[in-house]
């Protein structure tokens, strides 16, 4: 009878294990959550999207448009609107980034984490690369904007970055982010987003993946300050690496 039992605890601990290996094997990893949602957020290897970015404050609106090229990890974003500053020009190589317009002689190097328009950043308006430039673990697995999500706690890599810290919530079935919050270094909230993707593009080996379309930035102090990313006219294409070349665009 012990024999029995012995070898039925055995039995019974072999199969746990088995299904705890299985489990593990099926659920991504932090980085290939990342990976995943950094796609539906601009890092792909040639892309470009026009971008209207729309400040609410205190009743007002103002909107600005940009044109924005995207390989990899560098950026260049053209203003179109309105006409007056459409000479100006934002670029990121690395997370080192410029601002260029015509009459300067010399770019000027910017932060990422430079106020934009409202409550968007610099880094903002480039593509996201998440899985790089910042650690994350797993904090655990809630509801939000109605979908089951993983829940990321994420702390920058180094400080070119556009945030010091994320808590990101990542949808489980289709990894994209739908929500984030925004802490400084001490771990004060200073303001969170919400993100939709109604937009879709094929990849480069014609794989079709759900694309960013809204960015809706709240501020976590003046509740009435709103800001608003809106994506349109995407599409996937060769762009070559010239296009980033900081002494060409200053000329």
């Amino acid at each position: 009878m012990a024999k029995r039992l012995l070898i039925f605890i055995l039995a019974l601990a072999a199969l746990v294990y088995l299904v705890a290996r299985v489990a593990y094997a099926e659920a991504p990893t932090v980085k290939e959550i990342l990976q995943h949602a950094d796609r539906a957020r601009g890092n792909l290897e040639g892309i470009i999207w026009d971008i209207s970015i729309t400040a609410k404050d205190e009743g007002k609106d103002e909107t600005r448009g940009l044109s924005v090229k995207v390989k990899g990890d560098s950026t260049l974003a053209r203003y179109t609107s309105p006409p007056a500053i459409n000479d100006r020009m934002v670029l990121m190589v690395d997370r080192n980034m410029w601002f260029i317009r015509s009459g300067l002689k010399k770019p000027v190097s910017i932060s990422p984490r430079q106020k934009l328009m409202g409550d968007a950043a610099n880094g903002d308006i480039a593509s996201t690369n998440y899985a790089s430039d910042y650690s994350g673990a797993l904090l655990g697995e809630e509801k939000a904007s109605g979908e089951d999500c993983y829940v990321l706690d994420l702390k920058a890599a180094n400080k070119n970055v556009t945030y010091d810290r994320i808590k990101y919530w990542v949808s489980k079935e289709r990894l994209v982010g739908v929500k984030a919050e925004f802490y400084t270094l001490s771990g004060k909230l200073f303001k969170t987003a919400d993100f939709r993707y109604d937009n879709r593009v094929k990849t480069t080996t014609g794989e079709e993946i759900a694309f960013v379309s809204e960015l809706v930035i709240h501020d976590a102090i003046r509740k009435d300050q709103v800001t608003v990313l809106r994506y349109s006219n995407i599409r996937v294409q060769a762009i070559p690496d010239s296009t980033f070349n900081l002494n060409a665009l200053v000329r």
